[in-house]
């Protein structure tokens, strides 16, 4: 993959253009307002899109060299600027984020025009700024930028949860908020904690903080004071019921909170602070690794069987979100480096696996006005393509061959038997039988021959700004599990984040 032509910007400027362009394009819709034609409006975002996916992309080869891509914007205070970097961590996520963005925005438009929605210049603005502040997360290079965009991307998503505006998305959206800023302000004062034993926030592979640093029982108060901000965007349990609450904004918002943007920030904050600021060492010696670990088993059962008594489709994918993000701060805390890099790769794959079912769900209600699974017998005879698409992903999500999870759990597993967690490799086989037990019925009652259902006699599909990218997702999907590599060299980038915190993987 070759960025030539982009030569005359140069690479450490790249990573602030990525974050301004979608900044710049959630201004620009949020100034034209209302009363702008939808395609201007529209091509807007798609503009931004695709730029933004040359930018990050163009980082690719720099990545996987090991090139070190930094930029300093300014000093705040002595050894702490605000900073961007490239590392392959960060270029995981932020590959996902841009690519998916794109589809994302193809099937808004689909949504939106479809449902007839209201405040379409608001969500756009907003879906706009959320991006941006992923994008900064990224390519944060110590805790106080990151620190700065975690917020942003708070705030950015409070629009998108109160769409609606009515008393169930307002209720809501306070839940959210309450849970997320009350964690970002105790995440502040433990960075404030870390400057002052360590003098330092820049994000070091294997971490940067000492025993001598932070005494036990300092250590594990720290420690779960930083980790907690990114375990409630990551919904693990107890502090994960703002995220069904949020099931009431519209569809494509579900899938930016549940696949792209803010359970994915989450996840990622808790990779940062576990590997690049407490390391494997310290994070294992306070307790805090094992408790977590433990914290995100329990989410992954528990929340599998509350998804298997949802009826409401989006419910049941919500709750199956939950469980599938502790697979990451599993992955994290097992650590061992191919369970890292399996906790990163599940990033890749949950994310084009969720955003096809949430899609596929947004496009049934659309088109069918149906939400309740009960409702849903013989829809399959109707609408082919998205519940093939659906059935396909579903698998996907259990952790069948040939398709993302497969790499992402397989990967995980290893890591556990490295580390001589039976336990742990037993709930990721158990979570995959459960995956099955409330993904498939949904796919079953769709193509249930022996009923006939008229409201499913005739076939119709969902518009195609709907269709195509919960397709392309679905199909994403099953080539990132055949072929990891292929392209951005994701899996590359999870292997080589791991060999940077631990002992070479090959």
């Amino acid at each position: 993959m070759s960025f030539n032509w982009l030569s005359w910007l140069p690479l450490e400027y790249r990573p602030l253009c990525a974050v301004l362009v979608s900044l710049c394009a959630s201004g620009l819709i949020y100034v034209l307002g209302e009363h702008v034609h939808r395609n201007l409006r529209e091509g807007i975002t798609l503009s931004a899109a695709v730029i933004k996916i040359i930018l990050v992309y163009s980082l690719i080869p720099a990545a996987l060299a090991g090139n070190e891509v930094k930029l300093e914007l300014f000093r705040i205070v002595k050894g702490v600027s605000f900073a961007l970097s490239v590392d392959p961590a960060g270029m995981v996520f932020a590959c996902v984020a841009a690519t998916l963005w794109l589809l994302t925005s193809v099937y808004s438009i689909g949504y939106m025009r479809g449902h007839g929605e209201e405040n379409q210049t608001g969500y756009f603005a907003a879906f706009a700024m959320c991006l941006s502040a992923a994008t900064g997360l990224c390519f944060a290079a110590n805790l106080l930028t990151f620190f700065i965009f975690f917020e942003v991307l708070t705030v950015a998503t409070y629009p998108l949860v109160v769409h609606y505006r009515d008393d169930e998305a307002v209720a809501s959206g306070r839940k959210y908020l309450a849970y997320t800023l009350i964690s970002g302000q105790i995440f502040f004062a433990a960075i404030v904690i870390v400057y002052a034993v360590s003098g330092t926030m820049d994000f070091k592979p294997g971490g940067f903080l000492t025993a001598d640093m932070l005494p036990m029982p300092w250590a594990l108060i720290v420690f779960f004071m930083m980790v907690g901000a990114g375990i409630v965007k990551a919904g693990v349990m107890p502090l994960h019921s703002w995220l069904p609450a949020a099931m009431v904004a519209p569809t494509p918002v579900s899938a930016l909170l549940h696949a792209v943007a803010v359970v994915k920030a989450g996840a990622f904050c808790t990779l940062r602070v576990v590997l690049y600021v407490f390391g494997p060492e310290l994070a294992k010696d306070c307790g805090g690794a094992q408790l977590l670990a433990w914290m995100a088993v329990f989410t992954i059962i528990v929340s599998s069987f509350i998804a298997m008594r949802k009826t409401n489709l989006k419910a049941r994918l919500a709750f199956s979100t939950v469980g599938q993000l502790s697979y990451i701060v599993l992955g994290i805390c097992i650590l061992t480096p191919f369970s890292t890099a399996g906790a990163l790769y599940h990033i890749v794959a949950h994310a084009f696996m969720k955003i096809t079912l949430f899609m596929a769900a947004g496009a049934i209600f659309v088109t069918t006005h149906k939400k309740d699974i009960t409702e849903m017998v013989g829809l399959g005879r109707r609408m082919p393509v998205t519940m093939g698409a659906f059935a396909a992903a579903s698998i996907g999500i259990a952790g069948f061959p040939f398709f993302a999870g497969f790499v992402s759990k397989a990967n995980i597993i290893f890591g556990a038997v490295e580390a001589g967690q039976p336990l742990f490799v037993a709930t990721l086989i158990a979570s995959a039988l459960l995956a099955l037990a409330y993904l498939m019925p949904v796919v079953l009652i769709a193509f249930k021959k022996e009923v006939d259902n008229p409201d499913f006699r005739e076939f119709g599909e969902a518009n195609p700004r709907m269709l195509v990218p919960l397709v392309l997702a679905a199909v994403l999907s099953a080539v990132l599990g055949i072929a990891p590599n292929l392209g951005l060299h994701l899996f590359d980038l999870s292997l080589m984040a791991g060999n940077s915190i631990f002992d070479p993987l090959m």
